[in-house]
């Protein structure tokens, strides 16, 4: 063989051997983020599962605001039912839609703030709703991650050829920067 062969068998190894990382290094990002969603509905899931219970604990004190309780029951169940993660993020943008409310009522009605088990269970409500805003944090970061990696170039061009897209960023509900209103 001579020396043109050798660098052409050369630079062919060298296109393969980058080729291979860059795909593995695209799965693994692409699987971070699959792992980094998970986190996050693992935190939805908690907030789901602490709803109904503090739901219960008011309903036991306060029996007038009907309206909540089932525009978060209601929002809980289509978050159960989303097949993908945009039903997912519409139906937990409703239930915190529904929750900002239940806070607004809470604030109206001192005597429910006086309840241990509706104190104890809005603590943990709290604690789930810091961690899922971290857990987004997260999830947003890992997603910027990997499309930074499948937009720059060369990688672009191979991401390309193996079906690696750019994905969507969690993004807040327009509107949700305000507090909502409740009226009685």
């Amino acid at each position: 063989m001579n020396k043109f062969t050798w660098a052409v068998v050369g630079i062919v190894v060298v296109l393969v051997l980058y080729s291979w990382s860059l795909y593995n290094g695209l799965v693994k990002a692409n699987e971070n983020i699959t792992g980094q969603w998970a986190q996050v509905e693992t935190q939805y899931q908690r907030r789901f599962d602490l709803i109904p219970n503090l739901v219960n604990s008011v309903k036991g004190i306060m029996a007038q605001e009907q309206k909540v309780f089932g525009d978060l029951a209601e929002a809980r169940t289509r978050y159960a039912g989303a097949m993908n993660t945009d039903d997912k993020v519409k139906a937990v943008n409703d239930v915190e839609s529904s929750l900002g409310r239940l806070l607004v009522v809470m604030e109206n009605y001192p005597q429910l703030r006086s309840s241990e088990t509706v104190l104890t269970l809005m603590a943990q409500l709290e604690g789930t709703e810091n961690r899922i805003s971290v857990e987004r944090s997260r999830f947003n970061d890992t997603v910027r991650s990997y499309n930074t990696k499948v937009k720059r170039f060369p990688a672009n061009v191979f991401a390309g050829f193996y079906g690696f897209d750019e994905k969507s960023y969690f993004e807040p509900q327009p509107g949700s920067e305000k507090a909502p209103d409740v009226k009685f």
